[in-house]
Order: structure tokens, then C-alpha cells, then sequence
């Protein structure tokens, strides 16, 4: 059932999102850093899917993080910026094989892929938390918030990534 890609991709939309809204939007370590482990979202996309239809998916998956978040579309335009910037993060982190038509992630190295999910989310933690404050005057702040989140981010996305990985991408 979960070898088709379309049903997989539904079933990762469905559980990411349930656990963002129902489970990391409620830890607060040390009072400010919550995980978004959604961006696992695009880091399992697959790779050759219609890129129109994935910037209208992370549309869907940004407002709907947003309407259980009560966040006013940060979380929209995080995942609108990561899924039109996601090719070029891809051909930065993979080079030239990923502009050929047999590129998996299985093609790749370790590195390569731990690098495209911590650009990933270096990147959705930069648009949201700039947006979130707007303000030059609290740059120290959103500095840290960006740090401490992506870094807890990160490790708690590596932990989900190499638990719920599937073989066959």
C-alpha cells in the first residue's frame, strides 16, 4: 500500500502534520524552542513530482500548521519559501546529479542528505522567525530563536528521518 508515492506522501502530510500540531507545538524547552519537525515534510517529497503541485501541497500544509498554530501564515510562507527554493538547496547540497532523471537519495551520500535537511530547515527557521518579529531593533532575539530551534530541529528531524525512512526511495 505505501509503494505508491501518492498515498505515501498523504500518509507523511497526515502524521507530520498531527504531530506538529498536536505534540511539538506544546514543548517548550527552556521556554521558547519548539520544534518544526514539518519540514521533514519536504525533505520526503519525492524528487520528480510537478513542482506547481507541490508549492500548492506546502500551501496546504503551511495553512493548515497555521490555522492549529494561530501563527497568521508564518508558517504558509516558511513552506511556500521551502518549496520554491527546495531545487536550488538540491542542487547545491547534491550538484549535477541531481539534475539527472535517475537521481535518488539513495544515490547520494550521508552528508549530502544531512546537509539538504539542516539547509532545509535553516532556512525555514530564518523566514519564520523573521517574519514572526519583523523588527531589526530585536535582532539578538530572532538570532536565538533561529540557533536553538534549528539546532533542536534538527537533531529531533534526524532522530524521526532514520526511524521512519523508507528503503526504497
Amino acid at each position: 500500500m505505501l509503494n505508491n508515492p501518492a498515498i505515501l506522501t498523504v500518509v507523511r502530510f497526515v502524521l507530520l502534520l498531527l504531530a506538529q500540531v498536536l505534540i511539538f507545538n506544546h514543548l517548550n524547552f527552556f521556554g521558547f524552542i519548539n520544534p518544526l519537525v514539518y519540514v521533514l515534510f519536504f525533505y520526503w517529497y519525492p524528487i520528480r513530482e510537478n513542482r506547481a503541485v507541490f508549492i500548492l501541497v506546502s500551501f496546504l500544509f503551511g495553512i493548515c500548521v497555521d490555522i492549529f498554530s494561530d501563527t497568521l501564515a508564518l508558517h504558509t510562507v516558511a513552506s511556500i519559501t521551502l518549496a520554491y527554493g527546495r531545487p536550488i538547496i538540491m542542487r547545491f547540497c547534491f550538484g549535477a546529479n541531481f539534475d539527472f532523471q535517475g537521481f535518488t537519495f539513495k544515490n547520494s551520500t550521508r552528508i549530502q542528505r544531512v546537509t539538504f535537511l539542516a539547509l532545509l530547515i535553516l532556512t525555514q527557521q530564518i523566514v519564520f522567525f523573521s517574519l514572526e518579529m519583523l523588527s531589526f531593533a530585536h535582532i539578538l532575539l530572532i538570532l536565538k530563536k533561529i540557533l536553538f530551534t534549528t539546532i533542536a530541529t534538527f537533531i529531533i528531524s534526524l532522530l524521526l528521518s532514520s526511524l521512519f525512512a523508507v528503503e526504497n526511495e
